[in-house]
């Protein structure tokens, strides 16, 4: 794999020109030669209208909004964003996109590789990807080490800039990253939050062991961690309110977790907690344990740009630092949840989608 040197100009410091953003201290991490935020802004919400919808113009706006505020890392780019990104300058805004291959519709090869490669780079309107997530379906198919040595020639070649990897378990990252060495991997995204504790088991030595970090989703729970969700009734999953990711969310917290009432403590908890850090949300504390983990890179905070969006709010993370009074608070509640479980009853990291 080709020697890269860190690229820094992704720091949000030299992007945004709010006062805000002046005034905030954000929080980097190395992820390969890039130095991006803790924060990133995740799109899988504009793959489809379940979410809400709003005008590409308006989305343009929104995303312009982010990149100004610092916000210089976006998951899941697609066409609309990478039209976007054409307009800015170079090394503004650190693009990440996926290759998920669920099954093969023919043999795996280097051409297949390469493909699906350029049609990302065609999708995004680059000459190269920035960052290139890889996901396997199927664990009995070894065709998961062959796709990853493919991608690190076309690293070599200049297409591809960083690898990680998009919910493997533990034991799969281990293997990969010890197959193909130190650095060929950079990151793994995986689910983490309060609710669900799973990389605690396993992945976070994992992580310790190949020096790879975690970006995680899931970690407001679809929205339910939040200010918005204390002393409220538990909804129901079937009046049409909830979006895909409540009801994904609040069967993980009422089914495998525990039970309303016990998330209701929760709420409350973190709510204090907020309190005794300047009126904190409930949102932000979540987000800032989850950050606290050192194997955690960054919390990909899913954003229906130009629906439903809290970005300034989301920025209060960087102003705050959980005591230990704090964590032996929130464990409290944890102990009483079946969190500690999880990973036996669901499985390990991504287990859920396979």
């Amino acid at each position: 794999m080709a020697s890269q040197s860190i690229i820094s100009p992704l720091s949000p410091a030299h992007v945004g020109s709010s006062s805000d953003v002046t005034a905030t201290h954000w929080e980097t991490f190395p992820l390969g030669p890039f130095n991006p935020p803790r924060l990133w802004v995740g799109l899988w919400q504009l793959s489809s209208t379940a979410w809400g919808s709003a005008p590409a113009a308006r989305i343009r706006e929104a995303m312009a909004r982010h990149v100004d505020q610092g916000y210089t890392a976006f998951d899941m780019v697609n066409l609309l964003s990478g039209q976007f990104q054409e307009h800015l300058p170079p090394r503004t805004v650190l693009g990440g996109t996926k290759w998920c291959v669920f099954k093969l519709g023919e043999e795996l090869s280097r051409s297949t590789v390469e493909t699906a490669v350029r049609e990302r780079m065609t999708r995004m309107r680059t000459s190269h990807l920035d960052f290139l997530q890889f996901y396997w379906q199927d664990y009995s198919n070894k065709g998961y080490m062959t796709a990853l040595r493919y991608l690190l020639d076309l690293q070599a070649d200049g297409l591809i800039t960083a690898i990680g990897l998009v919910n493997f378990d533990a034991a799969r990252t281990d293997e990969i990253c010890t197959q193909l060495g130190p650095g060929a991997i950079v990151s793994n995204q995986v689910q983490f939050s309060l609710i669900d504790t799973r990389p605690l088991h396993g992945m976070a030595d994992v992580c310790g062991k190949h020096n790879i970090k975690l970006l995680t989703y899931g970690t407001f729970c679809g929205g339910f961690l939040a200010d918005a969700w204390l002393d409220r009734p538990e909804p129901d999953p079937y009046s049409g309110t909830l979006t895909p990711s409540q009801r994904k969310y609040l069967d993980a917290i009422t089914r495998a977790w525990g039970d309303w009432a016990l998330f209701q403590q929760l709420l409350a908890v973190l709510r204090k907690i907020g309190d005794r850090h300047g009126g904190a949300t409930i949102a932000n504390v979540a987000v800032r344990w989850v950050l606290d983990h050192p194997f955690v890179g960054a919390v990909l905070v899913g954003t229906r740009l130009g629906v439903s969006e809290h970005p300034e709010d989301n920025l209060n993370v960087f102003k705050f630092r959980l005591s230990d009074a704090d964590r032996a608070d929130i464990e409290a509640v944890l102990d009483r949840s079946n969190g500690r479980k999880m990973i036996t009853l669901i499985g390990d990291c991504g287990a859920e989608y396979r």
